[in-house]
């Protein structure tokens, strides 16, 4: 059109006319070309597209913010649209350098390489002590590395030099598909006589900036206009609602009501995930129309806070990927974009498991084994434990069974009842006693109290991390439900039309024989045939029964035709072909702990053994436990994600079913999309055992460790189960008054010295 126009100028004024009458009406057009093209896309974003995956500083969860390892990784982990993102600093002499905040401490070696130059400013009004970027050239930060700057990270890659890197270094060394920057402290850098905006336009052409945000609404309008049409999109970054905006001097919840506004130099903004999701509590709050209210203002909306080892709310039950679906699966909106310090996780969230539906077919196949039902959401071993563990997708519902005084066999995690109920605040604290073949400190034992008193117990939820890691599960729901029977648990799952069975789990048969008078093994059988399982006309549910004595399973094989399933109780390394042929004769499947297919070090895995292979030689299925949500009980090689574990255990190690206290997170990953693909996304392959020990610092390896035993035929064999003694009638000692004493005139028994520190922990936490 140019040319033509240069060789016809009288046509100049009627093209020009009608030109802008093009764009009037395309402009006009524009959100209606907008709906019709989310008409068409399962996405509800502003454009239709799947949400931009912005990996903040890199996989910053996992390496050093900003490092160039952290911006490499990315690549290799994300989806193909993933976008860098950079924190833009200022040095003392104006060069442009990425890194997470304008103060230095917490993120390098600043203060080890200049421990006397710390200096204090105001920082957006508030004074504020550290090192700071402007106080140093860009050579004198050639001796300062980066390191972690979230203490709950692993710090073994603090030893590895990374050097702080200017904006051109990445733009130039790895070439981003897309590179976002976020100048966070423009007012601040005025004040010192140094300039962003005279940095960005000084970039060179190659350098190509796609995104550009601030919290700073002067410093996006200031520069707007000055990068002409190939300019980047310009975000506004709101920050927490009660902090001021230093350059309207509003509050940015203010600003939150006038979108119009921010639309006039804004085509996105990036919000905390409370903007969207508000929290009370720690629980989710109704979601807001924030999302919604700004595309109608044609904003693209960007949300910031996402990583796999924040706080997030209990409704998500640690499952960061639960997080992500939740701001872009919900029926009602979608965020275009995530700021995220785990980009895998993100993309797997967004590629492989959006827009599953209920109805979604299974992808992979293996068993989704629950332990105590949904114990990482309800008290284990409850009603609404087994009841959840069914609505999340579990193929096997669980029961470890115990035996009560009057027999009765019911549904517990431990024989010891101070674990998971309230029995040390009820007046039946003064049934302790000491087993040395159950445990060798003293407890209050199941078949210490008959059936009906152990029903007016509260069952309490397990919190495996309370202590160490201040991570409590569902506080709302520590304490309900109700435990149930073997016979009621049976009943429940008979119900079910989408589980496959049950799997019993039987312990301490041998010393309830002896000791107790208590036939477990008969007790499970008869009521198995109660409830119509050992018909199969009446059900088709699988029955299997597990337990790490091989005695128990011969018992139950000569009696019954139920799978067994033999539990190795040790971490091993591998296992005797001799040993793997006496398992056979008794049982039809095995249970391995996570750590004998993966070895750990220091939390690092050190490789992987050949566990698994060998005993499938053999036709042994091989199940795995225990699989948790909480990040903290994987090894940092899966990235803080439960499905990265998982995953690495199904498709990595060929493992056939998952024994876990989430069962949701595992039955989602059964209908993962992109495991039907030929060619595995990066994000859904597994890891690469012992993977991160290759790119550590050899000052930082973990030390070398004993090798984990063989398990042998010795480990195997056991004595037969001993035939049941009655146990000689005592008096059952009734319930403990509250000012009962003894006659030394202190309470009668000082649980203090019986109860293990465990149920101490729980006592205390009970009566929170």
């Amino acid at each position: 059109m140019t040319t033509y126009m240069r060789d016809k100028p009288s046509m100049l004024g009627s093209r020009a006319s009608k030109f802008l009458l093009s764009a009037l009406i395309l402009i006009h057009l524009l959100p209606t070309q907008l709906l019709a093209q989310r008409s068409k896309s399962p996405w509800q974003t502003l454009t239709g597209s799947a949400p931009l995956i912005i990996a903040r500083g890199g996989f910053s969860g996992l390496l050093p913010d900003s490092s160039v390892d952290a911006y490499s990784i990315v690549s290799q982990t994300s989806v193909s649209g993933a976008v860098l993102w950079c924190d833009v600093q200022l040095t003392k002499d104006g060069v442009g350098i990425c890194f997470p905040d304008v103060k230095m401490m917490n993120a390098s070696s600043i203060q080890d390489a200049y421990p006397k130059r710390k200096n204090s400013y105001l920082v957006n009004g508030v004074p504020t002590q550290d090192w700071f970027t402007i106080d140093f050239t860009l050579k004198d930060l050639k001796s300062v590395f980066l390191i972690r700057g979230i203490l709950s990270r692993s710090d073994a890659f603090d030893n590895n030099q990374y050097a702080i890197s200017t904006v051109q270094d990445i733009a130039m060394e790895l070439k981003p598909k897309s590179f976002w920057l976020n100048v966070q402290h423009d007012a601040f850098y005025a004040q010192h006589n140094l300039s962003i905006s005279k940095f960005m336009l000084s970039l060179p052409k190659t350098v190509t900036i796609n995104y550009l945000s601030s919290p700073e609404v002067t410093f996006l309008r200031s520069i707007g206009g000055r990068f002409g049409k190939a300019g980047p999109k310009f975000v506004f970054r709101f920050l927490e609602k009660d902090d001021v905006e230093v350059s309207t001097n509003q509050t940015y919840g203010t600003l939150l009501g006038n979108l119009t506004f921010i639309k006039t130099f804004a085509s996105g903004v990036l919000v905390p995930k409370s903007y969207i999701w508000p929290l009370e509590d720690q629980y989710l709050s109704p979601h807001t129309s924030f999302v919604q209210d700004a595309h109608k203002a044609g904003l693209e909306v960007y949300a910031s806070g996402f990583a796999n080892d924040f706080d997030m709310a209990y409704n998500y039950s640690f499952d960061p990927l639960a997080e992500y679906l939740s701001f872009m699966d919900n029926g009602d909106f979608s965020v275009d974009g995530f700021l995220s310090d785990f980009p895998l996780t993100a993309s797997s969230a967004v590629d492989c498991f959006s827009h599953l539906g209920s109805n979604a077919s299974t992808q992979v196949d293996f068993l989704v084994i629950s332990k105590n039902g949904a114990s990482g959401d309800y008290p284990g071993c409850t009603d609404l434990a087994y009841s959840k563990a069914i609505k999340d997708g579990a193929d096997i519902i669980d029961c470890s069974v115990q035996m009560s005084l009057d027999g009765i066999p019911f549904c517990l995690n431990s024989v010891d009842l101070g674990e998971s109920t309230n029995i040390v605040q009820s007046p039946f604290r003064n049934r302790s006693a000491t087993v040395p073949e159950i445990a060798p400190l003293g407890g209050l034992y199941s078949f210490s109290l008959t059936w009906s008193e152990i029903q007016t117990l509260r069952p309490a939820i397990t919190n495996p991390y309370n202590r160490d890691f201040n991570l409590f599960r569902n506080p709302k729901e520590r304490s309900s439900g109700k435990l149930v029977s073997l016979s009621d648990f049976l009943n429940l799952a008979k119900s079910s039309t989408s589980l496959a069975g049950v799997l019993i789990s039987v312990e301490n048969a041998a010393y309830l024989r002896e000791k107790q008078g208590l036939d477990v093994v008969k007790a499970v059988l008869d009521t198995l045939t109660k409830a119509g399982y050992s018909n199969a006309t009446t059900t088709t549910k699988k029955v299997m029964i597990q337990s790490t004595n091989s005695s128990v399973l011969v018992d139950f094989k000569k009696q019954s035709r139920y799978e067994t399933v033999y539990q190795v109780e040790e971490t091993i390394r591998d296992i005797l072909d001799s040993a793997i042929q006496d398992i056979k004769k008794f049982a039809d499947a095995v249970v391995v702990r996570k750590n004998s297919v993966f070895p750990v070090s220091e939390s690092f895995t050190t490789g992987q053994t050949n566990l698994v292979e060998r005993l499938q030689r053999f036709q042994l299925p091989v199940y795995v436990e225990l699989f948790r949500n909480e990040f903290v009980s994987q090894p940092w090689d899966f990235l803080s994600d439960a499905t990265v574990e998982i995953n690495s255990h199904v498709t990595g190690a060929g493992i056939n079913g998952t024994i876990t206290e989430f069962p949701l997170t595992a039955a989602r990953y059964k209908r993962n999309k992109c495991l039907t693909r030929k060619d595995l996304p990066p994000y859904m392959s597994p890891v690469q055992p012992a993977g991160l020990l290759s790119i550590m610092s050899p000052t930082s390896l973990p030390p070398a460790e004993a090798p984990n035993p063989v398990f042998t035929d010795a480990d195997v064999t056991e004595p037969p189960l001993p035939p049941v003694i009655a146990k000689a009638p005592t008096s059952s000692p009734g319930p403990l008054s509250t000012d009962e004493k003894a006659p030394n005139g202190q309470t009668r028994v000082t649980l203090s010295l019986l109860l293990s520190a465990f149920a101490m922990v729980l006592a205390s936490l009970l009566l929170l």
